[in-house]
């Protein structure tokens, strides 16, 4: 792992940790990247619950519970489906917090109104409203993976500091 992330993480953990809260994640187009990095901080099973990796439509109404309507009316790279995906992810999980990732990261795949490299974010702690986001990043699929890893980990810190 880059120091990057590596910093990151260990950031994250902290954080949380002084807080007493633990992290659950969802993640599409990400593919449990988020979900590896904090595990690979050591001490992460005080702060980190779960992952859950939900790459399909069917997936994200199976395991978060997402509704198909909203699938249908906004797709699935959408801040109103990162939002239930924070949603079914608190639901689900022993977490007081959870993030969430969905997005395009090519090389194919994009429309002219979610063109390769928009990808929405969701964070949210129990009982309250999920905050979300819109990015759009360049580069290849690998660079917008990895960007999207960094700022759904560094929007955490600066939304829950």
């Amino acid at each position: 792992m880059d120091t990057r992330l590596e910093a990151l993480s260990r950031a994250v953990g902290d954080h949380l940790q002084s807080r007493g809260w633990r992290l659950a994640t969802a993640e599409s187009c990400t593919g449990g990247w988020v979900a590896e990095v904090v595990t690979a901080t050591a001490g992460s099973s005080a702060w980190f619950d779960c992952g859950f990796i939900t790459y399909s439509n069917d997936a994200k109404c199976a395991l978060l519970g997402v509704s198909p309507m909203t699938l249908a009316r906004h797709g699935a790279v959408s801040e109103q489906t990162t939002a239930a995906m924070v949603r079914g992810t608190l639901e689900r999980a022993e977490a007081d917090l959870a993030l969430s990732i969905s997005g395009v990261a090519g090389p194919t795949g994009g429309s002219p109104e979610k063109p390769v490299g928009t990808v929405c974010f969701g964070w949210g702690r129990a009982g309250e409203t999920p905050g979300t986001a819109t990015c759009h990043f360049s580069g290849d699929r690998e660079s917008v993976r990895y960007q999207a890893v960094v700022f759904a980990l560094e929007e955490l810190l600066r939304r829950y500091a």
